[in-house]
């Protein structure tokens, strides 16, 4: 794909932006050098400008129970991104991600940010040395419907659309952000695995906790077979699956390598609980499936660096070297191995993702498992 200059793109999209009365969300200011590696027809304004959809730097971070009014905002059905900062997991809601798409967090060597766009359903976590260090902000425009991140460089900041996990404008361009294994499941199955753990809440710097409560985009936005993803420009030729159908993809780990997806569908047809065998970058790899958490996650066939073999199991996945049951965030939760804080070894490309979107940036999939009618 030819680079495109930045005056025939972002100078055109941010004239249509919208400036909020705090003086937020003004779009980008273009520079002449600026060049985008992007097709300008799947480019789009989401209508907010540069951070009229405020990023978080290392937010309120509350107990998950008992339900107090920094935590009250989040269901059981909801879900939640988990993620480790420093030496805890602490999950993030999907509620926060709504109005907020991007957490910073500085603590720690990775200086990590989480991401989730709400259009595509895709979260991923990133650390920051490719930015330099740099926080990364809602740039307030879209590609093929999905959240494009900028770094805060001034005054050379770049691009770098989410799913691509790349810098596609700027200074920065052809630079790859090294990825951070997440796990997505319902609050109540996060809780019950995990019930002394953290979350981000609402404090005093937030808005009315109330906003958290409702999907801004509606409820049956992400309903299935719902093809709309507001209006964005999205290539949707690859009918396979409903369009909003969640799968758990993983790209492709080397060139002429095809990408994986598994079917949430699919995967709830085997049961409560399955182990789905991969080889992935030239080693046996699994997915591991969690109907009741509505959850699953890809991780090495290996226990502390040994080769390993897994069935499905109650509660999880059983290993053949030591019994221990693993749960699909990777955690021993029954066996010899239980309340060790062992853990799996995920591979942190695999994320969850709406079909449509990951086939649109990952043509070429191949379903690991077929097609539930």
């Amino acid at each position: 794909m030819r680079p495109f200059p930045a005056r025939l793109i972002l100078v055109a999209l941010t004239a249509h932006g919208c400036a909020s009365e705090d003086g937020i969300g003004v779009g980008p200011v273009a520079d002449d050098e600026l060049v985008c590696d992007l097709d300008p027809a799947y480019l789009a304004d989401g209508g907010v400008g540069r951070d009229g959809i405020p990023a978080l730097s290392d937010p309120l971070l509350v107990p998950i129970s008992p339900v107090v009014p920094e935590n009250a905002f989040v269901r059981d059905t909801d879900r939640v991104i988990a993620v480790r900062v420093g030496a805890e997991s602490i999950v993030i809601p999907h509620n926060i991600m709504w109005r907020h798409e991007i957490v910073n967090f500085s603590s720690g060597l990775d200086r990590m940010s989480v991401t989730y766009c709400p259009l595509t359903g895709t979260a991923l976590a990133f650390t920051r040395t490719g930015t330099g260090g740099a926080e990364l902000g809602v740039s307030g425009f879209l590609y093929q419907a999905n959240l494009v991140m900028y770094d805060r460089n001034e005054p050379n900041e770049s691009f770098w659309p989410q799913m691509l996990g790349e810098a596609r404008c700027g200074p920065r361009s052809g630079t790859r952000l090294a990825r951070l294994p997440v796990v997505e499941m319902t609050m109540a199955g996060w809780k019950e695995l995990h019930p002394e753990s953290k979350m981000v809440g609402v404090g005093s710097g937030l808005s009315d906790w109330r906003l958290y409560v409702r999907n801004p985009y509606g409820e049956d936005y992400d309903d299935p077979h719902n093809a709309d993803f507001e209006g964005y420009p999205i290539v949707l030729d690859d009918d396979r699956l409903p369009p909003k159908e969640r799968v758990l993809g993983l790209p492709a780990e080397a060139p002429g390598a095809s990408p994986i997806a598994f079917s949430f569908a699919a995967m709830e047809h085997a049961g409560d609980h399955a182990v789905f065998e991969i080889t992935y970058g030239g080693a046996p790899a699994m997915v591991l499936w969690d109907g009741p958490r509505h959850a699953a996650m890809a991780y090495r066939m290996e226990v502390e660096g040994s080769a390993a073999t897994f069935e499905a199991a109650a509660g999880g996945a059983r290993d053949s070297l030591t019994g221990t049951v693993w749960a699909v965030d990777g955690t021993p939760v029954a066996g010899p191995l239980a309340g060790t804080g062992r853990r799996l070894r995920p591979i942190a490309e695999a994320y969850v993702a709406f079909w449509g979107a990951w086939a649109a940036f990952h043509p070429g999939t191949v379903l690991g498992l077929s097609p539930v009618d």
